[in-house]
């Protein structure tokens, strides 16, 4: 059934197309796709070929979905089908009517594509390119022009500003009673570096505000959120968030569940892809949440290394005064805080053997790896200081000598939805040391790419377990790291890059 609308029904004049929906069960993740038969009179009338983008409507609902064709009977010719993605964002039912068009011109594009030949971006050129992308209009396609493009041409300053200030604004913000609103970011790219959970349940145990809105992971094989989901609930409501921070004084839940900066996690999902992750965008992505989540001050943990994200000390000066200048910007107070990133944090990379480490730490456990546990006393101190508490490191580890951290989080868990054990991984291997000597060097970025392969962080009890750390001695034969997998075929995955990379441990006489 095809309805050319006369009647003021027709969107500025492009034709309207009534067809019936059907559900493919197609999981597409989060971009939306829609199915049609090539030959079916709305694709022959519209000239429509596959990978175009088609404007799609069910009552109120609107979408831009990218279109791919069938050739067989699969669909009727007044069908169309939906991938997953597509299907939930128009809340459909089999059979439903919906309308089909040519969507209207997506102008942001041509402002994206001139950052690809070195023009400038300004304010009002960035709110349209995020309220394009937060509406869905930027295919998969167009989101890796844009961060692509912000890479290779670096956003300055004012581009960076005006960024973080889209950012925030296509999306929902958090106000609270206290004077002082605290939170704590890593800057990432270092393996196992799980210290979030422990700083925020130390900051809440000495009576301050800190409402921590987390990321998934970007490049890595687990990001704070993705952590903490194996022993609490992290999708939480505005009002959910409010009630934990009310009762407990802090939380550690996924920002993107709550609209907080949302533009930021439909690029960290490409940027992930990509393995792109630029100091403006950083800075940007960093910075609307915290604003966006109503901080008022904040510590940032900016590791530095040869193979962590940032890998000199120089170009950790550069990005920390971009950071501060953009904070300062916007009435945010930042303390920045250089670590070393030459080795990953703890044993664990990958959620599960990552939120061990955590709870070792929290429960004080001899077995508890010691340097998650100096570094999360460190950072905690430094919260605490920008807080107006006295006694800065000092005082945090007193906290978590005592059992009050771990009792605060167990609070924070229960008030979120309840504590979870993190799961348990089905496969295993050990990686042993092909020679006698002294770890000299571990690459974080491949070993890093080891977890992923095994199935971190998607499948949560995926990762690795680190057996040794710099200037450990091993002999010949001696296990460095295990490998942990849901899946035998991504354990084989995981094991033949590892074989192929021996020198991703540096071991020497």
């Amino acid at each position: 059934m095809t309805q050319h609308s006369g009647n003021g029904n027709d969107f500025g004049g492009r034709n309207i197309h009534v067809m019936r929906a059907r559900r493919l069960g197609i999981d597409t993740q989060h971009e939306a796709f829609i199915f049609m038969r090539k030959d079916c009179h709305v694709c022959r009338a519209e000239g429509f070929a596959a990978h175009a983008r088609v404007e799609v409507r069910h009552g109120a609902d609107v979408i831009d979905a990218t279109l791919y064709q069938v050739t067989s009977d699969l669909l009727h010719h007044n069908e169309v089908g939906f991938s997953e993605a597509a299907w939930r964002r128009l809340a459909l039912t089999d059979g439903d009517e919906v309308t089909v068009s040519h969507p209207p011109i997506v102008e942001s594009l041509s402002i994206m594509r001139g950052k690809v030949y070195g023009r400038r971006f300004d304010d009002a050129s960035l709110q349209a390119i995020m309220t394009d992308v937060v509406a869905g209009r930027y295919s998969d396609i167009h989101l890796a022009a844009f961060v692509t493009a912000c890479s290779a041409r670096e956003l300055d300053l004012d581009e960076t500003v005006a960024l973080t200030r889209a950012m925030v604004g296509v999306g929902e913000t958090m106000t609270w009673p206290s004077a002082k609103v605290l939170d704590k970011h890593c800057i990432g790219g270092l393996p196992g570096n799980r210290t979030t959970p422990i700083v925020v349940a130390i900051a809440a145990a000495c009576g301050l505000t800190i409402p921590k809105t987390s990321s998934r992971a970007i490049t890595s094989p687990a990001g704070t959120a993705d952590t903490m989901e194996t022993m609490a609930p992290v999708m939480l409501d505005r009002d959910a968030i409010r009630r934990v921070v009310e009762r407990e004084g802090g939380c550690v839940v996924w920002g993107g569940a709550v609209r907080l900066s949302p533009a930021d996690d439909i690029l960290i999902r490409v940027e992930r892809a990509l393995d792109l992750d630029s100091g403006g965008q950083l800075a940007a992505s960093v910075l609307s949440k915290k604003i966006a989540a109503g901080s008022s001050h904040v510590v940032l943990d900016l590791p530095v290394g040869p193979t962590a994200k940032v890998r000199t000390r120089m170009a950790a000066k550069v990005l920390a005064r971009n950071l501060i200048a953009v904070a300062e910007t916007f009435g945010l107070v930042a303390r920045i805080v250089y670590t070393d990133g030459t080795q990953p944090v703890g044993r664990g990379i990958g959620p599960a053997l990552e939120a061990r480490d955590v709870l070792a730490v929290l429960q004080n456990s001899a077995a508890a790896p010691a340097d998650l546990r100096d570094r999360a006393i460190a950072l905690a101190g430094e919260v605490l200081e920008l807080g107006g508490i006295a006694g800065g490191a000092g005082r945090a580890a007193e906290v978590l000598r005592d059992g009050r951290a771990w009792r605060k989080f167990q609070r924070i868990c229960e008030a979120q939805g309840g504590m979870r054990t993190p799961p348990v991984s089905q496969h295993r291997r050990d990686i042993h040391a092909r020679h006698g000597g002294t770890v000299r060097g571990i690459d974080n970025r491949r070993i890093a790419r080891v977890a992923k392969l095994a199935g971190a962080p998607e499948d949560k009890a995926a990762g690795i377990e680190l057996h040794v750390r710099l200037g450990t001695r091993v002999e010949r034969g001696q296990p460095l790291y295990t490998i942990h997998a849901e899946a035998a075929g991504e354990l084989d995955y995981s094991l033949a890059y590892a074989a192929a990379n021996p020198d991703i441990l540096v071991i020497e006489d």
